[in-house]
Order: structure tokens, then C-alpha cells, then sequence
């Protein structure tokens, strides 16, 4: 295993490391050949170390350096296996004490960040994607911790896993058959990814929240999620024709019975709470506008002939009270499930985000990336693509510097992952940025080098 890596290993709150990964040649690359990089490491006061790009303009022989912006470079030799070693591995112990960890996955198309996320191959060890290989990990840790020979079935530890993906402005809830779902912004401030709205008895409305589906072997995880990313979507790029066309977000969370049913809990009491709401708004409605009545001038006057009802008023907003008691006392009993978990892990979550490929059409000096032939819709997503990936550039920018105001309504890509970059308390932000090594491809591989260089020197 060959690993460019700095010495650095301070860490502290709002950082977000960068690796850079450089995929392999495909056969038909190697005849034109591969770009001239090389490591540099720096020494000041936070060790990182800095790449250098030889020119592949015509008649510019000037090299690209970066700043020294990167934790750790791994070169075409490394395979997934050395990939999550250096990357993921190392935050496996925070889980296991309940923190929250994100991992980026940031690069051009075709330039390997599906294989780095996800993988293909779900047998191999060595190809395993660092969420399956994470997924690997944390269940062969919490059997571990399982084994002190506790009959609790509702302690049992596990792994909820979740998975969807954004095209454009909208979130498809991929283990649900792909079910169109909405991002909204709650009262609460936290943004929420609402799904299908069902109608029940006695009025209640359920609007189900995104899928998390409970797994407790490796395997059902492994076999869920082979599942759900075939329905992932797909098009063409400016780099190949079957490229991910959709920034997908997977997430990982040490579970067990227990919690799941008290979440299930909030869901059944928040559908409860629907129309007891609705009515106590409807009632209000109804008097108010009983007690107004339209003047011969046609405006809206006091109607001295009624006399609004505020008893009924008051009934209706305090059975309304009572709901949302109920409500709290459920979001209440969620917290408590957290806290008195005695080993710590309950709540830990890990987050891949495989973003969609970032679109360069022409460069500077007159090179053009290699261009396929795409739809007009086509050409639209990768502007919106493009769009997030600037976004979620400011929201880094912002965090890592501890701004008071985070820009995370930029893109529905930047609200989504909002919880996990305020969540992530004392566990770690990571963006790997891939990148190519043909020639052929030297313009969109040095703008990744440029927006990973950017985001490293901002975290730093």
C-alpha cells in the first residue's frame, strides 16, 4: 500500500479533511498516455501536502501547483481495500461512541466516484465501496458488543440503513420503489425529506417519513442496497454515456428495535395530531369570519349581528394542546431511548455521499472536454449539478469557518445535508476527491484538483 500522506493529525470541531484519489487508466486510455503529477509535502504549522499537474496546453509548460490543501493522496496502486484504510477506518471507534461521520465523494464524470462509494463488485473485499466496507466493520463491532449474553431482543444492536437521491429539485426514496419524495424546511428549522401522503381512518393523515430499513447481518444490508441502486438513474454526461446523473446519499445508523419503534411512535401521533390541527384551524377560521361582514362600500366591517364564539375557539386549541403533547411526550421518549443506551453506539451515524459528476464543457486555452451527444434535459441537469456543487462549496466554506449564517438553502443538495454537517458534534467531515489520470481529461481533472484545493485551504 502506497499512500502520499501528511503528518498532520490535529483535529478540531467545523474541519473537513480532503483526500485526492487518482483512478487507474482504462484500456483505451493507455495509448494517449498519463498526466505528469507528483506530492509535495509542506511543512508549517498544519502539515498538508500540495500536488503538482504538468501542463497539457499547448505551448503553456508552466505546471499547476496547488496549496498545500490535502490530508492524503492516493495513487491508481490503491485499491478500495487501501482506500477505506486510510479514509474510514480511522472513524469507525467514533461511531461506536454515538458521533456522526460524512464522506464526500466529489469528482468529474467517469472519474471513479461510484467505485469509491459504493463499489461493483459486492463480493470482493478488496472492491468492496467504503460503505459496504464501513457496513462490514460496524457489524462485526456491535456483534462484539452483543455478545455479553443479554436476551434483550429489543437491544439488539443493528444497522438502519436509508438511501435516496436527488435529480434536480426532488429526492427519490430508492428503497421504496424509487417513490418521488419532498424537501422541506420544518418550523423546527431542520430540513425534513417528506414522503407519500395516506389517508386513514377517522381522518388521520400519515405522511411518511424517508425509508430506513432495519438490517441486522451484513448480508440483508448488502442485498438492500444491490437492490436499490439498480433503480439509481442514469445519462449521459460530457465524459461517457452511463454516468450517475443524481447525487446520492446513503446513510448508515447504529439502531436497535427499541429506537425504531419509538420513532415509529412520532409517526403514528403526528398523523394523530393532523386533523385534530386542521379542525382547531378550520373552527377559528369559520368564527372570525362569521364576525365580519361586507359594508355596502364592499369592504370587510364587524358584523354586529354575531358575536364570535371563542369558547368553541378555545376547545378546539386546547384539544389541538393535547395532541401536540403527545406528540412531544413521543420525540421525548426518542431522546430518552438515546441517552439510557449504556454502551454508547446507539444513534452513531455514517453518511456517503456520492455526488453526481461535475459537468466542464470547454476550458481555457482552447481545449474541450470530450463531449457526448446529450438531450436537452441533459444538458439542463448537469447546469443544476454544477449549481449544488457551488453551493455546497459556500456551505463548506461557511461551516469551516464558523460563520453565523451557513448558506444551506443554496440547493436542495446543501439543505439535505444540513443535519449531518450540524451534527456531526466531534466526529469528522472527509470529501475524496477523484480524479483522472488520461490526458484526454486533463481539463476536468485539474478543475476537481482546483475545487478540492479550495475546500482543503478553506477547512484547514
Amino acid at each position: 500500500m502506497v499512500v502520499a500522506k501528511s503528518t498532520n493529525q490535529n483535529n478540531h470541531d467545523n474541519k473537513l479533511d480532503v483526500y485526492v484519489r487518482w483512478r487507474p487508466l482504462s484500456g483505451s486510455e493507455l495509448t494517449e498516455g498519463r498526466i505528469n503529477q507528483q506530492s509535495i509535502a509542506v511543512n508549517h504549522a498544519s502539515p498538508s501536502l500540495c500536488i503538482s499537474v504538468d501542463s497539457q496546453i499547448p505551448g503553456n509548460t508552466r505546471p499547476w501547483r496547488s496549496p498545500p490543501a490535502f490530508k492524503a493522496i492516493l495513487g491508481h496502486q490503491n485499491d478500495n481495500a487501501d482506500v477505506y484504510e486510510t479514509i474510514v477506518a480511522p472513524a469507525i471507534p467514533r461511531i461506536l461512541k454515538g458521533s456522526s461521520c460524512s464522506f464526500f465523494a466529489y469528482g468529474h464524470s467517469g472519474s471513479g466516484k461510484t467505485h469509491t462509494i459504493v463499489g461493483y463488485d459486492y463480493e470482493d473485499g478488496s472492491q468492496l465501496g467504503l460503505c459496504l466496507a464501513a457496513s462490514q466493520k460496524l457489524f462485526s463491532a456491535l456483534e462484539s458488543i452483543g455478545s455479553d449474553g443479554t436476551e434483550d431482543e429489543y437491544a439488539r444492536l443493528g444497522i438502519g440503513f436509508s438511501l435516496f437521491e436527488l435529480r434536480k429539485n426532488t429526492a427519490f426514496d430508492l428503497l421504496n420503489g424509487r417513490k418521488e419524495c419532498h424537501v422541506r424546511e420544518g418550523a423546527d428549522g431542520k430540513t425534513h425529506i417528506r414522503g407519500q401522503t395516506e389517508m386513514l381512518d377517522g381522518g388521520k393523515v400519515r405522511v411518511h417519513p424517508l425509508t430506513q430499513r432495519a438490517c441486522w447481518t451484513f448480508d440483508a444490508l448488502r442485498e438492500e442496497l444491490k437492490q436499490s441502486l439498480s433503480m439509481r438513474a442514469v445519462g449521459s454526461s460530457s465524459i461517457h454515456d452511463q454516468s450517475s446523473r443524481t447525487h446520492a446519499v446513503l446513510k448508515l445508523e447504529v439502531i436497535n428495535r427499541r429506537l425504531m419503534e419509538a420513532r415509529e411512535a412520532v409517526v403514528e401521533r403526528e398523523s394523530e395530531l393532523v386533523p385534530v390541527g386542521k379542525r382547531a384551524t378550520d373552527i377559528s377560521i369559520e368564527e372570525q369570519m362569521k364576525g365580519l361582514m361586507k359594508s355596502a362600500e364592499g369592504a370587510w366591517v364587524p358584523n354586529p349581528g354575531y358575536q364570535i364564539n371563542q369558547q368553541r375557539i378555545d376547545m378546539a386549541e386546547a384539544e389541538k394542546a393535547r395532541y401536540e403533547a403527545r406528540v412531544a411526550s413521543a420525540e421525548e421518549h426518542v431522546k430518552d431511548v438515546l441517552s439510557s443506551d449504556q454502551v454508547g453506539c446507539l444513534g452513531g451515524k455514517m453518511v456517503f455521499v456520492d455526488l453526481a459528476g461535475a459537468e466542464y464543457q470547454a476550458e481555457k486555452g482552447g481545449q474541450a472536454s470530450v463531449m457526448k451527444r446529450q438531450t436537452p434535459q441533459e444538458r439542463q441537469e448537469g447546469r443544476q449539478i454544477n449549481t449544488d456543487l457551488l453551493a455546497l462549496k459556500e456551505v463548506i466554506r461557511a461551516w469551516s469557518t464558523r460563520q453565523t449564517r451557513i448558506p444551506f438553502r443554496l440547493s436542495p443538495l446543501t439543505m439535505v445535508l444540513r443535519e449531518h454537517f450540524a451534527g456531526t458534534g466531534n466526529g469528522t467531515s472527509t470529501m475524496i476527491v477523484t480524479v483522472s489520470p488520461a490526458k484526454s481529461q486533463y481539463p476536468a481533472t485539474l478543475n476537481s484538483l482546483k475545487y478540492g484545493s479550495l475546500v482543503g485551504m478553506t477547512s484547514s
